[in-house]
């Protein structure tokens, strides 16, 4: 691993740093705090082009990620009360969003009563990664003692015998790969802050699943669907490839690397040159949204989150490869993360970019800070010499 503190490649991204910090923690933590937020607890969903929040209900998932993110913007100086915010978030969803079978609901209404109380595999996910990262933020261990209790539950009625969770009371045509992923993320933020060896080996069999039945062997790309027995699903859908999931992917194998796994790096260097290859705009230099196997354009919008995942997974790559070139790279996904801050309400964002420069006219999505907040504190923390 090279000496990060010293190193050039690193160092010439400081300016970038310093953009990234200015807008995190004085233009996007202020507004995100305060504009729509309850004050029993719930983070506001999403905001108008004009910066008010509006009636879509309040997904759980989307309140797990902002305890995150609020927890990462004080770690990295935000002068706000972010562990007010962290903790009485927390709090409501443990006392409003968990169901008797210690599963959590899917949403709640604007005014902060349950509103979809099916449990959605994807929020129980976000919810393990919630309780990880607040447990260590707010100094409260209890915390995981709830992702040990959810993940009881989990493990006593949602696996599927063909490998990973079941999609259960909200099931879909096809399985998807999505889900697993944050699995993988949430268990490796429970093992890196607990210690504990249960939660090491449950994030190394989601890397294995992924590596046996999502990645596809001959090209190295990632497949989004797939049938019951987790084999690609028929037809064109199994042949969909999300360029932003490879290097999300690559990222987290990435972390994984440094436990000394194996395959990890190996397996991040074909998804991250898959999604290099075909996955970037050649008018715009941002990643767009779907290709297919054969690197075929698919659908040539580009949402926000693919372009900090390309920026993640560069700086992952920066810190283990140490070349001008990752640094570049890195550079090049947060300029085209900067085209989607171009609002007339700083702080707020776009969502999708069409293939002609122009962008959806539609409100900033909350669930998009968790991105946000992951990649720049990724930034940070590399130019900081914080994270090696």
């Amino acid at each position: 691993m090279p000496d990060i503190s010293t190193s050039p490649a690193i160092a010439s991204l400081a300016d970038i740093a310093a953009e990234a910090r200015h807008w995190l923690l004085n233009v996007a933590a202020p507004l995100w705090s305060g504009t729509g937020r309850l004050e029993k607890g719930l983070f506001v969903e999403r905001l108008t082009l004009d910066g008010r929040s509006d009636d879509a209900p309040r997904r759980l998932f989307v309140q797990a990620r902002d305890v995150y993110s609020f927890g990462e913007i004080g770690r990295l100086g935000w002068q706000g009360p972010w562990r007010a915010l962290c903790n009485s978030t927390v709090d409501y969803l443990l006392a409003h969003g968990k169901r008797a079978d210690g599963l959590f609901i899917h949403s709640f209404t604007t005014d902060g009563t349950a509103h979809d109380t099916e449990a959605d595999l994807y929020d129980q996910a976000f919810m393990l990664f919630c309780l990880a990262h607040a447990s260590r933020a707010l100094g409260r261990p209890e915390l995981l003692d709830e992702a040990d209790a959810l993940m009881a539950a989990l493990d006593k009625g949602w696996r599927h015998p063909a490998g990973g969770f079941a999609e259960k009371e909200k099931p879909r045509s096809t399985r998807h790969q999505n889900p697993h992923m944050h699995f993988f993320e949430a268990f490796s933020a429970l093992y890196a802050i607990s210690g504990k060896a249960a939660w090491k080996a449950r994030a190394e069999e989601m890397a294995q699943l992924c590596r046996d039945r999502f990645i596809d062997s001959t090209t190295g790309a990632l497949r989004e669907y797939f049938t019951e027995d987790l084999a690609p699903a028929p037809g064109l859908e199994g042949q969909i490839i999300e360029p932003g999931h490879c290097f999300e992917w690559a990222w987290l194998f990435e972390g994984l690397a440094r436990w000394g796994w194996a395959d990890a790096t190996a397996i991040s260097d074909r998804l991250t040159a898959f999604g290099r290859t075909h996955g970037i705009s050649a008018t715009h230099d941002v990643a767009i949204n779907e290709v297919t196997l054969d690197g075929t354009i698919h659908k040539p919008t580009a949402r926000l989150w693919p372009q900090t995942e390309r920026m993640k997974v560069a700086l992952a790559r920066l810190r283990r490869l140490n070349t001008m070139a990752e640094a570049e790279e890195a550079r090049r996904a947060f300029r085209g993360l900067q085209l989607y801050f171009d609002m007339p309400v700083p702080g707020t964002w776009q969502d999708v970019l069409n293939p002609d420069g122009s962008f959806v006219s539609m409100p900033a999505p909350g669930s998009s800070l968790y991105h946000i907040t992951c990649a720049m504190a990724e930034l940070l923390d590399t130019v900081d010499g914080s994270k090696s």
